[in-house]
């Protein structure tokens, strides 16, 4: 089934060209089917590169899915235009009275801050309490699982050492759980951030389950018991490139980049990296759609 996103929307065309079934608002009006409200809240710098990839992943499922963009009203982005997010995006007081069936929160490179030293840390505060009573199961990648971590359940996210970066083999932990249904005993993923949670404190929290980890990267995959929060601390919505972009960015910042662990062949940046992780990245999206979100949504939801 499609996803049904604005006629205009840059990344429609991008995944036309890669065969994934995509409707715009147009056509979607003239069909009898109650699809899956998504709202996505997109913080990283790059939004139009995010977008194709979050799309990618929700495009790939037997449910049809309308997706709705959020921005920051109390931020203003560097690298999108102001006429790309005026034209695709909303703010949390345009759709403060709806209701969605899940929700993404991104991540955002302001991990090495406080939480409380973001500038727009009230407006999302604002937020994660706001998706408690109007979404049913929010998703939230990397820096957004931290910041999700400490907004509801009080945990802190510490530096690390050396920033973690590349594609890491992780273990499934509950494997009856449905969020992880089909997935193999080890899978891969992304990671790239300077900062972690400290995985015991997790492990203790009585309302927190961790669903799959990794012995270098750390914990990847947790849940709140009741399924309403979904943390994922790598980045499964990577595309094959983006480590390899992502590291010659650092490197023209005069850093001491760290080559991403497990991702070019021999370790040689020179050469093509494999996509290892795309299945299971395709699964997780599809189970959190499947069994958070669509089967624990009422059809008429108001």
């Amino acid at each position: 089934m499609p996803i049904t996103i604005p006629k205009l929307l840059p990344a429609k065309r991008i995944l036309e060209n890669e065969n994934i079934f995509v409707m715009d608002n147009e056509r979607a009006m003239s069909q009898d089917i109650r699809p899956l409200k998504i709202l996505i809240l997109n913080l990283m710098p790059e939004k139009e590169k995010t977008e194709t990839q979050l799309l990618r992943l929700l495009g790939n499922t037997p449910l049809q899915v309308d997706v709705t963009f959020l921005r920051m009203r109390t931020h203003e982005s560097k690298h999108t235009s102001a006429t790309h997010l005026n034209q695709f995006y909303k703010t949390l007081r345009e759709i403060s009275n709806m209701r969605f069936d899940g929700m993404i929160i991104t991540g955002a490179p302001v991990e090495k801050m406080e939480f409380e030293d973001v500038n727009y840390w009230q407006e999302l505060q604002e937020i994660m309490d706001w998706t408690k009573d109007h979404v049913t199961s929010t998703m939230h990648i990397c820096w957004g699982a931290q910041a999700a971590l400490y907004h509801h359940f009080g945990i802190r996210k510490q530096l690390l050492l050396k920033k973690c970066t590349g594609i890491y083999s992780h273990r499934v932990l509950k494997p009856h759980d449905q969020l992880v249904r089909g997935f193999d005993d080890i899978f891969y993923a992304p990671h790239s951030r300077y900062t972690d949670v400290e995985a015991e404190e997790i492990r203790q929290h009585e309302d927190l389950i961790v669903l799959a980890e990794s012995d270098q990267a750390g914990l990847f995959l947790i849940s709140s018991k009741d399924g309403k929060q979904i943390m994922v601390t790598g980045h499964p919505e990577y595309e094959l490139s983006t480590l390899a972009q992502e590291y010659e960015r650092d490197l023209t910042k005069g850093s001491d980049a760290p080559i991403p662990e497990n991702y070019f062949p021999n370790n040689n940046p020179a050469e093509n990296p494999l996509h290892t992780w795309k299945s299971h990245a395709s699964l997780l999206f599809s189970n959190w759609l499947n069994y958070y979100v669509y089967q624990a949504t009422p059809y008429d939801w108001t």
